[in-house]
């Protein structure tokens, strides 16, 4: 089985593990986190050309802990895209907020500009743009809104490490970037995540954060929670970030073959696949194709099923999208103002481009997906 996503951890990793165990420094509740947390957030500073990296223990660390910085609370709305891993929203209900769920364009599933524009309320206090599936929202446009009507960009760049706009590094274009290192991600930690800002007195605050709102010693000074980064995982991360730039090259190698293998099938079967412009670079996290055409949902259904049988971890995310579950409908009356959203959730399907997939693989994809294709249609 091709698998989805799959970690590349080798005996350089292995080795630093060993070290941290063998010098029994399994975590730190230090300020500025353990010996191995400090190098890998210095690496994760200089690759994404930013003052400050904040590590923590997970994406979703990363997302509530950015908004409890911003002491976003009861009352307050946070406008987000459904159409995302439910953690965004969950952080935001974490902080007490209410999220307010925004379409997505269905170019490349980030958030919807016009949509955002007609959802801003008087109680609205920040956004919250997801880079999905390593696709750049539109980040220029969203930063006028933003001005505009004085609202806070906290960017959820959990699958978007790598993924650049206008040349610059998404996750630093808002008040905050959060990533996440879980096991699936470009870069893994295992479990981890990361917050980085250009603020100082921000960068304190996460910091504080992290660590039940401690400085030095039990002087709770707001309120925080334990976020921190273990030693162990932070070993893995900072070797993970000496092979980034080989791990971002390889996906790009596979995309780019399957994009061009996919050239007649998608023209044949109508079939819309991921496109970069000059604007947007993609990390290439997951390579997500859209079946168009009636009967769609059926279609996208057999086609998972037929290439999961044939050894190929394909995925769907994410069906349903955040609204659609049971806890989330609260939130919203039916979702018919989420067209896109829910289009989306029924048509999309993810393949396997990541480090361990090979040329020969790529080319097997294609011919079972082809294959599957003039048996159905």
């Amino acid at each position: 089985m091709i698998p989805i996503n799959r970690p590349w951890i080798d005996n350089e990793e292995k080795d630093e593990i060993i070290k941290v165990i063998d010098e029994n420094a399994l975590t730190s509740a230090a300020r500025d986190g353990g010996k191995r947390v400090q190098e890998f957030e210095s690496s994760l500073r200089t690759f994404l050309n930013v003052k400050h990296v904040v590590a923590v223990n997970s994406g979703t660390a990363a997302l509530h802990a950015a908004l409890l910085a911003l002491d976003i609370k009861s009352d307050d709305e946070v406008l987000l895209p459904s159409f995302t891993f439910v953690a965004t929203a969950n952080a935001v209900v974490a902080s007490g907020a209410k999220p307010v769920f925004v379409d997505i364009n269905n170019k490349d599933y980030t958030i919807d500009l016009h949509d955002l524009k007609k959802k801003i309320s008087k109680k609205s206090k920040a956004i919250i743009p997801v880079h999905l599936y390593g696709h750049p929202a539109d980040l220029t446009e969203l930063n006028e809104i933003a001005n505009q009507h004085s609202l806070y960009i906290i960017e959820d760049a959990c699958q978007s490490l790598g993924s650049t706009y206008k040349n610059k590094q998404t996750g630093t274009f808002g008040k905050m970037g959060c990533f996440s290192m879980y096991a699936s991600k470009v870069l893994t930690a295992g479990e981890g995540g990361a917050i980085v800002t250009n603020e100082d007195e921000t960068a304190d605050t996460l910091k504080m954060i992290r660590n039940h709102g401690m400085v030095e010693g039990y002087d709770t000074r707001l309120l925080g929670l334990n976020y921190r980064l273990p030693e162990l995982s932070a070993a893995i991360a900072k070797i993970q970030m000496k092979k980034l730039k080989t791990i971002l090259d390889l996906r790009r190698r596979n995309s780019l073959l399957l994009s061009n293998l996919l050239e007649t099938i998608i023209k044949k079967y109508n079939i819309k696949i991921p496109q970069e412009d000059q604007i947007k670079k993609f990390n290439w996290y997951l390579y997500t194709l859209a079946f168009n055409g009636s009967g769609d949902l059926t279609l996208r259904d057999h086609i998972k099923k037929k290439l999961i049988e044939n050894g190929i971890g394909v995925a769907v995310y994410y069906d349903p999208p955040v609204h659609k579950t049971p806890f989330y409908q609260k939130f919203s009356l039916n979702g018919d103002d989420l067209q896109n959203t829910n289009w989306s959730s029924e048509h999309v399907l993810s393949f396997p481009v990541h480090p361990g997939v090979s040329e020969m693989d790529i080319q097997n994809i294609v011919n079972v997906l082809e294959k599957e294709l003039q048996n159905i249609i």
